[in-house]
């Protein structure tokens, strides 16, 4: 017994080493296949390589183009079985060493150059591939580019990267794929004896659509490496304008101008606002604004933007679809240089004056209310950056800059749609913001811009908010607001006639106009009463409206809503009082039978409604006895 104990640990021992030399021997034998596929790959690539020469020196470019294909192919093979496997080291080894091979072909000095021509047509997007294998892999995709664009010449190679680019959507690993292809154009620039701004003109609204394709979920170390080949690019141009005279620097300029702002746009949009990768490259791009002519106040006036569009494309409107993000690009950099004091100093800027200025002069203020817009309603971009924004809407509009607004002038009108646009954008941003100091704050900005706005427009412009707003509860707080605009015309009014004895023959908000809202809440164009308890805020509100006109009305001696007509004391009665009753004495006793808390809160929201609409049937009701 003893003898066989003893036994059992050295044959255990035995079977272990057994075992373990015999993974040993299967991991060597993996290995050895690894490399032996590896040295068959190498030789492959090769046998095609050296064949690639062949037909194109005599055998007629049918074949060389099949020679090509087959190298691509080859070239794709590899890449796909890389990419496929990231964490296989010996697939990333077979990779760079395919890719090593290819370019010491391509750099020998032995090279025809009929076949350098060949492959330069098709190896730019094979080896882009590459680039999203490993870092040395970039490298080596970067450097084959690099030597492609010196045997085939700038010109060509332009219009080869732009098509390579193009694909960029269709490429497996897109967001590294551009990477060489940037860098690659950033060279060819440099490259090119003529036509600078021509060539460029034609590669810029590519290169942006590539960068506005870039996926947001990237991590941030992927997106600044492709944004720091964007801002080598601007370097590029940068250095190409320094060298021009005349009217092709003054094109160039312009084109680098747009440019500039659209990167602008799309990396506030694309990367964190708190990253201090963000920050540099904005740093970078504000760098380039005093060689542009480009200045925060006349960003926000849209001058600028203007001025260099019509420079740009004075002969092509096509094109500036591309550059759909300037704007937006021209606001953010204001917004940037208020977030960051020092991308204003690069940007050589002076916010404090710029403000100054937009508090002073109305029509600059409103054309930059008008331009804020792009930074508020834009959804992707970063809540801090829209927070920024409403603030600096905030400091233009504080102070007394609203005085004599209402003085004749035949140009302001023109400016309202885009006023409205913006208070649109502000709305949205009370809506959905995630902090409620920004909803506060965006509010604040929303009452000061409508006070900006001339009195004679104002009701108009009211009046459109509540018809393009399908959230209850935002109805309800303009309601609240134009209820407040009536109240203090009333009160104006008075006090005028006080003091001098006289009425202002001006009534602006005390118009027919303020029934049409009240019947559109009350009674919705698709007919019945409103839908409850969905809409109880906007319906308490316009209740609640609706009482206060009445009583100013009556208690005056006045009609100038027309609220107090028989007609429309009837429609009031018969169509919006008595069937919005209905649905709610309707509503009340099947909640009162559910103690869910659902049935406890709808009747909670629905006693102030209760108690403001029997008031106002009663008001009616006592009108409607005198007048018969």
């Amino acid at each position: 017994m003893s003898f066989s104990a003893e036994k059992k640990p050295t044959r255990e021992k035995e079977r272990i080493a057994r075992g373990a030399a015999t993974a040993a021997s299967v991991e060597s034998k993996e290995k050895g296949m690894e490399i032996s596929e590896a040295r068959h790959d190498v030789l492959r690539l090769r046998e095609i390589l050296n064949s690639c020469s062949k037909p194109i020196e005599g055998a007629g470019s049918q074949q060389s183009d099949s020679q090509v294909e087959e190298l691509v192919n080859f070239l794709d093979l590899i890449s796909d079985a890389a990419l496929s496997d990231p964490d296989n080291e010996h697939t990333e080894t077979n990779a760079f060493e395919v890719l090593s091979e290819t370019y010491q072909y391509i750099s020998s000095p032995s090279v025809d150059q009929a076949v350098g021509d060949a492959l330069s047509f098709e190896l730019p997007k094979a080896v882009s591939q590459f680039a999203g294998i490993s870092q040395r892999c970039l490298d080596m995709a970067t450097g084959m580019i690099d030597q492609l664009i010196l045997m085939c010449g700038p010109r060509d190679m332009l219009s080869i990267l732009c098509n390579a680019l193009g694909s960029s959507s269709r490429i497996t690993k897109a967001s590294t794929y551009i990477l060489p292809l940037l860098s690659g154009l950033s060279k060819v620039f440099l490259s090119l004896q003529r036509r600078h701004f021509e060539h460029i003109k034609v590669a810029v609204p590519i290169i942006l659509n590539v960068l506005k394709a870039v996926p947001l979920e990237l991590d941030e170390g992927e997106l600044v490496d492709i944004f720091e080949r964007a801002v080598g690019i601007a370097n590029s141009i940068h250095a190409i304008c320094t060298k021009l005279e005349g009217s092709a620097n003054e094109k160039l300029r312009a084109l680098f101008g747009l440019y500039i702002l659209q990167c602008m746009a799309l990396v506030s949009v694309s990367m964190s606002y708190r990253s201090s990768s963000c920050h540099s490259l904005m740093l970078q791009l504000s760098h380039f604004f005093p060689y542009c002519g480009l200045s925060y106040l006349n960003l926000l006036t849209t001058y600028d933007v203007d001025s260099v569009t019509s420079i740009v494309f004075e002969e092509d409107k096509e094109n500036y679809m591309s550059l759909s993000y300037v704007k937006h690009g021209g606001a953010l950099s204001v917004i940037w240089g208020q977030a960051t004091e020092g991308i204003a100093q690069s940007a050589g800027e002076d916010l404090i004056s710029v403000k100054d200025e937009l508090r002073s002069n109305q029509t600059k203020r409103w054309q930059a209310i008008g331009t804020l817009k792009h930074v508020l309603s834009w959804g992707n971009l970063p809540w801090e950056l829209r927070k920024q924004a409403v603030n600096f809407l905030l400091c233009i509009t504080n102070g007394n800059n609203s005085q004599g607004h209402d003085a004749e002038d035949s140009d302001w009108s023109t400016y309202v749609p885009n006023l409205f646009a913006s208070l649109q954008a502000v709305k949205m941003v009370i809506m959905s913001a995630p902090d409620r100091e920004l909803r506060k704050h965006a509010f604040d900005a929303l009452k000061r811009i409508l006070a900006d706005i001339p009195t004679s427009m104002r009701f108009d412009i009211l009046k459109a908010l509540i018809t393009n707003t399908e959230s209850s509860s935002m109805i309800a707080i303009l309601i609240d607001l134009l209820k407040a605009e009536m109240h203090k015309e009333i009160r104006n009014r008075t006090r005028n006639a006080q003091m001098d004895g006289t009425f202002s023959p001006n009534i602006l908000f005390w118009t027919p106009g303020v029934l049409e809202l009240v019947e559109l809440i009350l009674r919705p164009p698709q007919g019945g009463p409103p839908s409850l308890p969905e809409h109880i805020d906007a319906v308490l509100s316009v209740l609640n409206l609706y009482r206060f006109i009445f009583i100013t009305e009556s208690t005056g001696e006045t009609n100038h809503t027309g609220i107090l007509s028989k007609n429309n004391l009837e429609e009031a009665y018969n169509q919006w009082l008595l069937p919005l009753r209905t649905l709610v004495t309707g509503i009340m006793p099947e909640n009162k039978n559910d103690c869910d808390q659902l049935a406890l809160d709808t009747l909670c929201t629905l006693n102030p409604i209760e108690l403001v609409l029997y008031r106002c049937i009663e008001l009616v009701e006592e009108k409607l006895t005198r007048t018969i």
